[in-house]
């Protein structure tokens, strides 16, 4: 059989992810915190990429590929010709500042820092717990087992290990552990190294001075019926009165079931709009948020060495050449993100004109295929555009996701979205009757009766958890 070479032509279409595709997918997907740290991240990698500072915002509409404005020499010497003028005041210039007394300055005054200001690490609640074990003066095993007793607490002030386990952990009897944990148990916060729940419910009842024997008996044997606020057979099984149980049970719903939770160390995470949405002159209009987010450019001294040919080791030209193009994608690449967030929000602005005049049960059913079709853009990029980005709007601040919701069927009209429907399930709720909370086939019939919306009672349920209400049983008020 014979072999030989051909030429052939062939045309075919193929993906590539170039590096900047990959650049910019990335940021387009980071939230603004994220995509501030990794701008701050490139400008300590990057020596080509610069911050245009406040003296320079004469140059900040400029592009990367127009010329640097001509420049002073940052080399050039420096000369003082300012000469010292003849009527000064030596004697008391001198008789000020050779004085032994201190020098107090105006500027000094108006600059120094205020002490108020300051913040201070937050306490946690081992440093707490520890502090008071020490004021107590403990010998040496009893602040060996109470250090270990509150090395082993949850973040909620519970014990998760038993007082056998301690005890087998440190060498002392469990009869000494258990003297030390009594102790500690009447340590602030109250109801702390408690347990179980309900140890911690009799032990701020000790403290607060309010422990009566029914209460103890509805918190040993009865804390599941009170969870579920099954009252009557409470009643029932203690032979006590329904009055009485409810009285309890109110002094009971005033305790802390977690201790712990005034020294938690998480830290609230706020919400910064990406877009803003107003009303202006009966019109909206769409801005994009650029506070906080740093402007950059490339270096014009790099990019100014490069362009007029000087005398630059090979290597060096192409790290230069390297990490100015690196910055220019950067730029680009943030550009086009700004530009995209601002084309979505428009689109969606188009769509949802009504929610953002009349409010949410005005938001219409919308999916991620009518905004791509609309910009031209494929439903994966929406989808990472609307991911972890907010609007701030007339209605409140939402995240773009929120605009896109599934249509729910009415018996007679046009869809709705099932953010209206959920909106309108917390409005019922919100209006009930405490002590008759409607169930959720109770909340399907109104629905069905008031909003013209077919809905079955598995899917108010559902929504009902995702707001994170509680079903009728416990809603209930006595």
């Amino acid at each position: 059989m014979a072999m030989e070479l051909r030429q052939q032509l062939r045309l075919s279409q193929q993906l590539v992810m170039t590096p900047q595709l990959q650049q910019a997918i990335k940021l387009l997907q980071l939230s603004r915190l994220e995509l501030v740290d990794a701008i701050s991240q490139e400008l300590e990698e990057n020596p080509a990429l610069e911050e245009i500072q406040e003296t320079a915002q004469q140059e900040a509409g400029s592009h990367e590929d127009e010329k640097p404005a001509p420049e002073e020499n940052p080399n050039s010497e420096v000369k003082i010709d300012e000469k010292i003028g003849s009527d000064i005041d030596w004697d008391n210039y001198l008789g000020e500042y050779n004085s032994t007394g201190k020098a107090q300055y105006e500027s000094e005054q108006k600059e120094a820092p205020k002490y108020e200001a300051f913040v201070s690490q937050k306490k946690s609640l081992d440093d707490h717990l520890l502090w008071q074990l020490m004021m107590t003066c403990p010998d040496k095993d009893t602040e060996e087992i109470g250090c270990l007793i509150i090395g082993n607490l949850s973040s909620d002030g519970y014990l998760s290990s038993s007082a056998e386990e301690i005890a087998e952990e440190c060498g002392h009897s469990v009869e000494l552990v258990e003297d030390v944990l009594e102790e500690l148990q009447t340590f602030d916060p109250p109801g702390v190294c408690a347990r179980n729940l309900g140890e911690c419910l009799l032990i701020q009842a000790r403290h607060f001075g309010v422990e009566t024997r029914l209460m103890k008996e509805i918190v040993t044997h009865h804390i599941k019926e009170l969870e579920n606020k099954n009252y009557k057979a409470i009643s029932k099984a203690l032979k006590v009165s329904l009055p009485s149980i409810i009285s309890t049970v109110n002094i009971i719903k005033e305790f802390e079931s977690k201790p712990g939770r005034p020294f938690s160390t998480e830290e609230p995470h706020y919400i910064t709009p990406d877009i803003y949405v107003y009303k202006e002159e009966g019109e909206f209009v769409i801005a994009l948020n650029d506070d906080g987010m740093p402007r950059l450019r490339v270096n014009p001294y790099y990019r100014q060495a490069l362009s007029k040919g000087q005398d630059i080791p090979s290597d060096t030209r192409d790290y230069l050449q390297d990490k100015m193009r690196s910055a220019a994608w950067l730029i680009k690449s943030i550009h086009q993100r700004q530009k995209t967030i601002y084309s979505v929000m428009e689109s969606i602005l188009k769509f949802q004109a009504d929610f953002f005049d009349k409010g949410i049960a005005h938001l219409k059913p919308m999916v991620l295929r009518d905004v791509a079709q609309d910009i031209g853009m494929h439903e994966s990029t929406i989808s990472r555009v609307t991911t972890n980005k907010y609007a701030f709007t007339p209605q409140g601040i939402f995240e773009l996701k929120y605009f896109f919701n599934s249509s729910i069927n009415r018996v007679h009209g046009a869809a709705i979205a099932s953010a209206s429907v959920q909106d309108k399930i917390k409005q019922i709720i919100d209006g009930e009757d405490p002590k008759k909370p409607f169930s959720d086939e109770k909340l399907a019939q109104i629905l069905k009766k008031e909003a013209n919306v077919d809905i079955a009672r598995r899917t108010v349920a559902k929504y009902r958890e995702a707001m994170k209400i509680l079903p009728s049983s416990k809603r209930k008020q006595y």
